[in-house]
Parts: C-alpha cells; structure tokens; sequence
C-alpha cells in the first residue's frame, strides 16, 4: 500500500501522522511511504531522517493525495484537504465529526473510508488512540489555566498553589476519566485544593482512593455543580462521550455566579465543548471573555507539545496502521472489531451511530459496510 502523510495545517499544529521510526516500520513491511516536505520539522523531523527511514519525500502535497491509498494525519482535514480526498481513499486520523456538520458532509461527498481515531475501541475498554491526547491534554488544561489566571492574561492573580499564609487556589475538574484524572494529579501536585466531579460513583471511588487527602470528590448533582462552579477559580470541563456531542454543564447563567477573573478551561472543544459559552480559539488567541470569567478552547491544545504528542500518539495509532496496510481496512476491521469502532464514513454513509444521530445522516451499519 502507499501510504501518504501531509504536514499539518491546522493553526499552530506541529504534530506530524508519522515519525521517523513509524515510516521505517511500515517500508519494512513492504510499503511506500509518501512524506510532504517539512512534514516532520514540528518534531524536530528533517526530510532527511525520513529519506534515511525509507521514506519518499513529496514537494508537493497534491500529489500525496492524488496518488496514496491511505492518508495517515493528526488532526480533522481542512477544507482544501477533503476537496482532495477522493472515493476509495482511507482517511486516518482524529475526526471529531458530531459537532462538525461540514466536515462531516465533505467527507460524505468524497466517498473516502474515514477511521477516526477517537473511536477506536480497545480490549480492556476505554479509547486507546484517544488516551494519550486525553492525558497530555488532561496535563496542560492545568498549565493552561494557571497562565490565564494570571492577573496579565484577564485572571484573578491567583497562585493556584498559594504560598505559605496565604489559601491555594481552587481547582474543580468535571469528569473523572482520563483527562480529568491527569488534571487533577496537576492540580494536586501544585497544591491547589482540587475537587473531580463525576456522575459515576466507581469512578469516584477509584479516584478518591488513588488522591486520597490531596483531591476531593462530589457527585455531579447539579446542585453540587452550581455549588463548585461559584467557588471555583479554575473549571477544567473534561467530560466525553465517546464519539458525540459533549453535553453543555455550565450554563451562561451559572457563568455569573463565578468569581471575576475565574477561568474556564474547555478540554471537550473538539466534542462541541461543555460550556455553553464555549467556542473555539487557537494558540495564537487561545482566550477571549464571557461575563468576567476568562475561557481557554483551545481545539488542538497537545499540538503545542508537538514531539511528546506526535510520539505517545505513534504508540497507539501505528499498529492498527500497519494492520490496515497489511490487511486493506476490511479485513484489517473484520478480524479486529475494537478497530471496526473506527469507521465513522464509507462510500458516501455515515457509519458512526453517535454521528448518524447527531446530525441527521441515514446510519449504514459497520457491520454492513465491512461485509
């Protein structure tokens, strides 16, 4: 199979589908390779290392898209990069389609094989392929925070671990999965008085256990909401689920009873978001305000820290990669149903029930689609 990889043009994204060493594996099973020139410079990737890998290096990135069977990305295609794609074309990478309605339809009328990432299931449960982006965006909602709050960037002027005589800062994070927990062991590790929210009581229960003193939790009651958003000097929104819509939890109506300079971080962005206020932002304007309380949405946060997110989604992502190659996606999905979860858009149909749904498309089974 040729397999083509583009340089990322989402703004400020300088994550890269594949490193090096991914490239190298999937020529030593017998693949070409098709990397766009500076591909790679994201990571600290010369053209040269993928040359050395195996790889081709392609000056123009029409020609990827004209001429491989696979597109291998990080993030959703742009608009100029799914009027490219073309009927028979696999299309792999992060797609985030419920909220995306334009997407969505491009990716219908080009007839390409769409697996998205964030809907990869695994054995042992849990997203796989979403799950290091979730705790490396988890890690940075918190750093992403404590820079809004400063007093220079629209905050409170509030030190989230306080110093000695003077109370910490506030931390609630709604949603004890992945990214909440990864934000919350920030939070608790600066020494902010951290609160998880969750509706799940085992979820509760393994995070209280694994925090003990240093975080607490609450049911997500909306009682229990209202409550910890008015104390709060900083909210991480770190709800999912999986493949739909985030669900809004923060009203524009519970924004007025927080504290001036408080700070929303929204890390379900790329779901829709779980504040109401909620709209993207990039990292060139990752902030704007709503009511007196400072909103952070960024859509593609891990893409500041290209070269730790480019490889921990490596790990995940080139497995499945080498088995579509190998096998050809149908066969690839029929002996991995964990994989078949990945197939959003086929041949013209949404595939993806939560989407299908979502956005009004006729549902065409996986099962259907892979017979």
């Amino acid at each position: 199979m040729r397999i083509g990889c583009p340089r990322e043009i989402k703004n400020r994204e300088y994550r890269v589908g594949l490193t090096p060493e991914s490239a190298k594996e999937l020529v030593a099973n017998g693949h070409e390779v098709w990397m766009e020139t500076g591909a790679g410079t994201g990571i600290g990737a010369d053209d040269a290392q993928y040359v050395a890998s195996g790889a081709r290096v392609i000056g123009k990135v029409e020609d990827i898209f004209a001429e491989c069977d696979m597109i291998v990305k990080v993030k959703e295609p742009q608009p100029e990069e799914i009027a490219r794609l073309r009927e028979g074309q696999i299309l792999y990478t992060y797609l985030h389609l419920a909220p995306d309605a334009e997407q969505t339809e491009g990716l219908v009328k080009s007839g390409c094989t769409a697996i998205a990432y964030e809907t990869v299931t695994g054995p042992r449960g849990g997203l796989p392929l979403l799950k290091p982006m979730s705790q490396v965006a988890g890690r940075m909602s918190i750093q992403a925070g404590a820079n809004a709050l400063e007093k220079v960037h629209g905050g409170r002027g509030v030190l989230l671990g306080g110093v000695p005589g003077v109370l910490p800062g506030r931390v609630l994070v709604i949603g004890g999965g992945v990214v909440g927990f990864n934000a919350a062991q920030m939070a608790a590790g600066l020494g902010a008085r951290t609160v998880i929210m969750d509706l799940d009581p085992e979820v509760l229960e393994k995070v209280g256990t694994h925090f003990e003193a240093r975080a607490s939790t609450r049911f997500a009651s909306k009682a229990n909401l209202e409550q910890a958003v008015a104390q709060a000097d900083l909210v991480v929104g770190a709800v999912l689920v999986p493949g739909a819509a985030a669900p809004k939890l923060i009203s524009r109506e519970m924004l007025k009873t927080m504290k001036p300079g408080a700070v929303l971080v929204d890390v379900a962005i790329d779901q829709g978001g779980c504040f109401e206020t909620s709209k993207p932002t990039t990292h060139d304007n990752p902030t704007y305000v709503v009511d007196d309380v400072v909103h952070y949405c960024v859509a593609n946060m891990p893409g500041a820290v290209s070269r730790t997110s480019t490889y921990a989604l490596n790990n995940v992502t080139l497995p499945h990669a080498i088995r579509i190659a190998n096998l050809g996606w149908k066969e690839a999905m029929r002996r991995d149903a964990h994989l078949a979860q990945g197939l959003n858009v086929h041949a013209g149909r949404v595939t993806y029930p939560a989407v299908a749904s979502e956005l009004g498309y006729d549902l065409l089974p996986i099962e259907e689609a892979i017979a």
